[in-house]
């Protein structure tokens, strides 16, 4: 018997077990198709009440499954946000404690070898797994998966052209259709349908098979450069795009947090940013986002028809959301939940149709999620925690508090309806209640009433700086919190 067969069949029983009536149909393990987008924010689905965008087929999966609306990311040690996402997902384990694993092609290389990546240990137990688009770990995706094809680095090639842009009245040079600045249109056609096409070709392939699949579908947009056919730019009249309700033409600590004008994602609109700047670069990023819906839609299809979607478990989410003109800012370096919150909907066997869960989780949540579906124990190094029992209504909330941090410069902690933002290079601290100040624009830091609830928050930070692995040392900054 090979050993991955064995495997499996050692596996299927405890599969059973652990998730009762989820994985009764056959006793067979369940497909598992993973759908990732970048830089999407969770306020770009039409479903869920942001209607500036056109997303019919990521509503599909709101319609059809569970929608967790307050899912996040915990942050970056670099610029490149997605790079520490994108590994803490795959290794497991919480922010700074994947650091030096993430940042070594060695030990990544032997964690592949050691088949303790993700797609590792699904394969390792019995699964056939795939891969396409955007990667940005440091070891080969072909290595790491059965199949892969396409797969991309962090960023379709940006060019001169695409950054401090537009500026009102004078004319555009760049244009989001325009192929001649390559990007997404590098090699004639653009990403994200080649994306799709792999993605159907994968599905054509598993349908043939007995053998359950792990499929790791990974669209490089709505990153920069914001490009798709100039039908979906027109979906959006310029008229027709709204200025986020907390707009600022500069946000006011940019450079205490390391988002100033260096920050290569703030150069892609001029300073001071103007509500004409902010409405194109919205306008092209919904565009994207609509372009990247129909190539999901044209998986979701190729599932449907391929005999496999019954017995499988579809996840969507991004690796961070994007500023794009919130708070005077343009990228996904800061804290505020426009950069940090992200879409994150679940659709399969037993899942509950058009739900919405509020309990706050990681976006890497989905990974012991799958391993759990699997039968497959959580190793000890997994820190973020499965889905499945609030899914199943087992439990009502993963995590108690959640953190964040960018570099040095910025730390966070969010608990029930408070949010915690920590500047240390410039001693600030700001206090938003998130129920009542979604767009977080009334600091109530400063107020005598909230002394005691900076004292409680600021606790709780230390106590998931253990966690985390976070050893920048803030207590006498902060002093008067603890």
């Amino acid at each position: 018997m090979k050993r991955r067969n064995f495997l499996r069949t050692a596996v299927l029983g405890s599969a059973g077990l652990s998730l009762g009536k989820i994985l009764n149909a056959g006793n067979e393990k369940p497909n598992i198709l993973f759908i990732f987008a970048d830089d999407q924010t969770y306020e770009s689905i039409y479903s869920l009440g942001y209607n500036e965008v056109e997303t019919p087929n990521l509503d599909r999966l709101v319609k059809n499954g569970v929608t967790f609306t307050h899912a996040y990311n915990q942050g970056s040690w670099r610029g490149a946000v997605c790079f520490p996402s994108r590994n803490m997902l795959n290794i497991g384990s919480f922010l700074w404690n994947i650091k030096k694993t993430a940042n070594s092609k060695k030990r990544m290389r032997k964690k592949v070898k050691n088949g303790t990546l993700w797609p590792g240990y699904l394969k390792n137990a019995g699964y056939d797994t795939y891969m396409t688009g955007k990667w940005h770990l440091k070891v080969d995706a072909k290595t790491a998966f059965d199949t892969a094809r396409n797969v991309r680095g962090g960023m379709p090639k940006q060019t001169e052209e695409g950054y401090n842009r537009p500026v009102e009245g004078m004319k555009d040079p760049w244009k989001p259709w325009d192929k001649k600045f390559g990007g997404y249109w590098k090699g004639g056609k653009h990403w994200s349908d080649i994306v799709g096409d792999d993605a159907v070709d994968f599905l054509e392939a598993a349908s043939k098979k007995e053998s359950p699949f792990f499929m790791y579908i990974a669209f490089n947009a709505p990153h920069d450069p914001r490009q798709s056919p100039k039908e979906y730019v027109d979906k959006y009249p310029l008229e027709k795009i709204k200025v986020p309700e907390n707009f600022l033409p500069e946000y006011p600590y940019k450079d205490d947090i390391g988002c100033g004008k260096k920050l290569r994602d703030e150069k892609l609109a001029p300073f001071p940013r103007t509500r004409y700047a902010v409405k194109v670069n919205r306008q092209e990023y919904y565009a994207i986002i609509t372009h990247m819906d129909t190539q999901v839609g044209r998986i979701l299809d190729k599932l449907k028809n391929s005999g496999k979607a019954d017995n499988t478990y579809i996840f969507f989410t991004a690796d961070h959301g994007l500023s794009v003109g919130h708070h005077g800012l343009f990228g996904k370096q800061n804290l505020f939940d426009h950069s940090i919150r992200v879409p994150l909907m679940v659709n399969g066997p037993g899942v509950q149709k058009n739900k919405s869960i509020s309990a706050p989780v990681y976006l890497q949540d989905i990974m012991p999620s799958t391993l759990e579906l699997a039968g497959i124990e959580k190793p000890d190094h997994v820190q973020f925690k499965s889905l499945m029992p609030l899914l199943k209504e087992k439990r009502s909330k993963n995590y108690d508090s959640i953190y964040g941090a960018y570099k040095n410069f910025q730390r966070m902690v969010i608990k029930d309806d408070h949010k915690l933002l920590l500047y240390p290079d410039i001693k600030k601290a700001l206090l938003f209640n998130l129920k009542n100040d979604p767009l977080e624009m009334k600091d109530l830091a400063d107020d005598p009433k909230s002394k005691e609830l900076l004292k409680e928050l600021f606790a709780e930070f230390l106590k998931l700086q253990k966690e985390t692995g976070d050893k920048l040392d803030l207590r006498e900054i902060y002093s008067e919190f603890s």
